[in-house]
């Protein structure tokens, strides 16, 4: 298992210090870096400026959102800050919810999974150039044609730009059953939000699923990635360390969605915490966060996250490296990517 660096959202600006924090972690050795997006800074910017001083790091993103570009748009830039980054890229994708889909982008969310199938489709046709581009689907088609609102006009084209990896490995991000296992049939890798060792058997079964289905064309199924966003603050006191975690775990189960259609709050119900979730949720609606962050038990916290004294955070590094994840993406002080190094040697720095 390696571990990768989350820079997280924007509020103000850039967060403070993450451009030498991603420096650091490329001299490090640390696997990859990570960037966000959902409707505010974007998520491939920040990773060209940041990534422009780094040598050997991988640069992914977690996530970029699919209704905010076509898939050839998307296509384009994967290929292009593949270039630049001789090779670095990994492209993560992911459908976010109807809030943002509908009310940011303006694009519709229904079926989901077909769309992505879609989407992904045509970003792989693009990126190994093998013909030009053609794709006729319920979501996309490619030419357009008149009965769909073209002129007719349209071209099938191909990339001016030769990428320079046909197999340039796309990651989606899921978190319901069916989008695990569609993950593991069409995809290189897997970007869970809410994984927990406790599960990882059911989570096993769910990527065993889509394994069964995958196409001989794409990577091995060996070398599918499994790259789990993971909270982590190191402190001396458990509960004062889950403080500092429990307002995010609030939000997305409380905020990030609407009342029954949030995919945040339904993964945190598979792990079973219902309860727990239908309190968070009703203190969040009701304007009530700081109720909302009180009522997350350390015991949901210590299932998804890292947070306590050195010992402790180790133990948990250990149950982690036996599970299918093959990066714990370190969401949290960048500091403390060089402390996490030190507790499991064997773990986290690429070679």
């Amino acid at each position: 298992m390696r571990f990768g660096l989350h820079t997280g959202y924007w509020s103000a600006g850039p967060p403070a210090g993450i451009a030498e924090a991603v420096q650091a972690a490329d001299a490090l050795g640390i696997d990859s870096v990570w960037t966000a997006e959902a409707y505010g800074s974007d998520a491939l910017t920040p990773l060209a400026w940041w990534g422009a001083r780094t040598r050997r790091i991988r640069l992914g993103t977690a996530v970029m959102q699919m209704s905010a570009r076509t898939p050839t748009a998307a296509a384009m830039a994967a290929l292009t800050l593949d270039h630049l980054s001789g090779g670095r890229f990994i492209m993560g994708l992911g459908v976010s919810g109807p809030q943002v889909v509908e009310g940011w982008y303006g694009q519709p969310y229904a079926r989901p999974l077909a769309r992505t199938r879609e989407y992904i489709d045509v970003v792989r046709q693009v990126l190994r150039r093998e013909a030009p581009v053609t794709h006729d689907g319920a979501f996309y088609q490619l030419p357009l044609a008149p009965e769909r609102g073209g002129s007719g006009l349209g071209k099938a084209l191909r990339s001016t730009v030769h990428p320079l990896r046909a197999d340039l490995p796309i990651h989606l991000a899921a978190e319901g059953p069916k989008n695990i296992a569609l993950a593991a049939e069409i995809a290189d890798g897997w970007l869970p939000l809410f994984y927990s060792p406790r599960l990882d058997g059911e989570f096993r079964e769910l990527l065993g699923t889509g394994f069964a289905a995958r196409s001989q064309a794409l990577s091995p199924a060996a070398d599918f990635e499994v790259s789990a966003t993971v909270p982590v603050v190191l402190g001396d006191d458990a509960e004062r360390a889950a403080d500092t975690i429990r307002p995010f775990l609030a939000l997305y189960i409380g905020g990030m969605g609407a009342k029954g259609a949030n995919f945040h709050r339904n993964a945190v119900d598979r792990l079973g915490y219902s309860e727990v979730c239908d309190e968070v949720q009703a203190h969040f609606l009701a304007g009530a966060k700081d109720r909302a962050a009180a009522a997350i038990p350390l015991e949901l916290v210590d299932d998804v996250a890292l947070v306590g004294p050195a010992e402790k955070i180790a133990r948990g590094l250990t149950a982690w490296s036996q599970t299918a994840v093959t990066t714990l993406i370190v969401q949290g002080d960048p500091r403390t990517l060089e402390t996490l190094t030190t507790l499991v040697p064997s773990l986290g720095t690429t070679s």
